[in-house]
């Protein structure tokens, strides 16, 4: 008996480690306007992330990446780190459109709705335009839905300094809000109240979430926030 368990056992540990190494990840950073100096901390925290998990990941800030569905249908999921502007052709925009209506994954951190303003498919896809911001400064931050896999762990409210961004227009009904700010916690909102800033949606058979928060070297080296961007690649990997 002892036996047959040490062997189920094994088995259920080759059989994890073969599910944690299935997820591959491209992280793509490119920027065509404001470039944010988290860049380089958010790659690190996704390194990490994905050496504890054996994930693979490949990091690029070439569009050339993008020219093709079928080079980019290999990963799991997509993560944009502050990507600004435009940072995609026209070829680009419709390899990427294919990819996640056929099943991808995307994931922004902080300006996923500061590229691509342009093209309307993102856009609608994204759920929000970016507009602008007030100056850096500490926001209560509220969980709206705790049962999320990115949001699961985190605290029902907290306290931080980041960038807190303001949209064009209030976000899209289609999406599905995780993360609010309060607006009375700080000054400068300008979406009368309700104030999503992270955001999920099912795209055909894709998966989306865009996540406005995420602006300082901090937010990537706080232990709560690292397990919300795993749980976050996870779900748009379709592996949680």
């Amino acid at each position: 008996m002892k036996k047959i368990l040490v062997q189920l056992l094994l088995l259920l540990t080759l059989f994890t480690s073969i599910e944690a190494k299935s997820i591959k990840l491209l992280v793509y950073s490119k920027t065509n306007g404001y470039r944010h100096k988290s860049i380089p901390a958010a790659k690190e925290a996704l390194t990490m992330l994905a050496k504890d998990n054996n994930w693979e990941i490949t990091f690029t800030e070439d569009s050339l990446s993008f020219n093709d569905y079928k080079s980019l249908k290999r990963y799991n999921a997509i993560v944009f780190v502050m990507t600004t502007g435009k940072i995609f052709d026209s070829i680009q925009e419709q390899s990427f459109e294919k990819y996640l209506e056929k099943g991808g994954g995307l994931l922004t951190l902080h300006t996923g709705t500061d590229c691509e303003q342009h093209w309307d498919w993102y856009m609608k896809t994204i759920g929000a335009q970016f507009k602008g911001h007030p100056k850096q400064q500490q926001a209560r931050f509220v969980v709206v839905d705790s049962t999320h896999p990115a949001t699961k762990l985190l605290p029902k409210e907290w306290i931080a300094l980041d960038e807190l961004y303001n949209f064009a227009a209030p976000v899209s009904v289609d999406e599905h809000s995780l993360v609010e700010v309060d607006e009375t916690s700080y000054t400068g909102g300008t979406m009368n109240g309700k104030h999503p800033l992270v955001w999920w949606q099912q795209v055909n058979r894709g998966r989306l979430l865009q996540s406005a928060i995420g602006h300082t070297d901090d937010f990537y080296k706080d232990p709560k926030m690292l397990q919300f961007i795993k749980g976050a690649i996870l779900w748009v990997a379709k592996k949680g």
